[in-house]
């Protein structure tokens, strides 16, 4: 009798574990697929433009061509230099949140991934075929308790809620930094 209900309490909770993990590996794989292209495009706002040294540099060139009056030796013993580059705050702000939301979304897959290990490994450990109920009691209760105090399970499922925060914080930002831009 308690063989039975054991066996069969182990199986629904161990299901419950897997399907609380799927959903949150699902969650997690489209939260990743949406915010890596939306990161890979703004990472660039953190690097020098290439064309605005070359504009630079052009326009230097135009002036020297254009004013004949300027002395071409002076200028060329003192070649200007482009401005030191400095990526703005809004860009920084937004690509840390976004790298630290895919760093918690892949934790959260990770932690989603053990759980299912440890559902399919609980059910393996506790509900050994070989040995006697009397043996099995012991096994399942250590395995029942450490699972009830887990400090991380109930945790696990605000996961997907914390990295969508960070998400949607930065992408505010990032757009209105983007509206800012567009209306200067």
């Amino acid at each position: 009798m308690y063989v039975n209900m054991t066996e069969g309490d182990d199986e629904k909770m161990a299901k419950r574990w897997q399907k609380d993990a799927d959903g949150i590996l699902i969650f997690t794989g489209l939260f990743s697929a949406a915010l890596a292209p939306l990161a890979a495009v703004s990472v660039q706002d953190l690097k020098p433009n290439p064309q605005d040294t070359s504009a630079f540099y052009l326009a230097n060139i135009y002036q020297l061509l254009a004013d004949p009056n300027i002395s071409r030796e002076s200028n060329l013993a003192t070649p200007a230099q482009p401005p030191p580059f400095s990526p703005p705050r809004s860009a920084v702000l937004v690509n840390s949140l976004w790298f630290l939301s895919l760093v918690i979304s892949l934790t959260c897959a990770l932690l989603a991934t053990m759980l299912q290990q440890w559902a399919r490994r609980y059910v393996t450990i506790t509900q050994p075929p070989r040995y006697s109920p009397h043996k099995r009691a012991p096994i399942r209760a250590f395995f029942a308790n450490a699972w009830k105090s887990f400090i991380f399970r109930g945790q696990l499922k605000h996961c997907p809620l914390c990295y969508t925060c960070l998400c949607s914080c930065s992408s505010l930002d990032w757009v209105f930094s983007c509206s800012t831009l567009t209306t200067l």
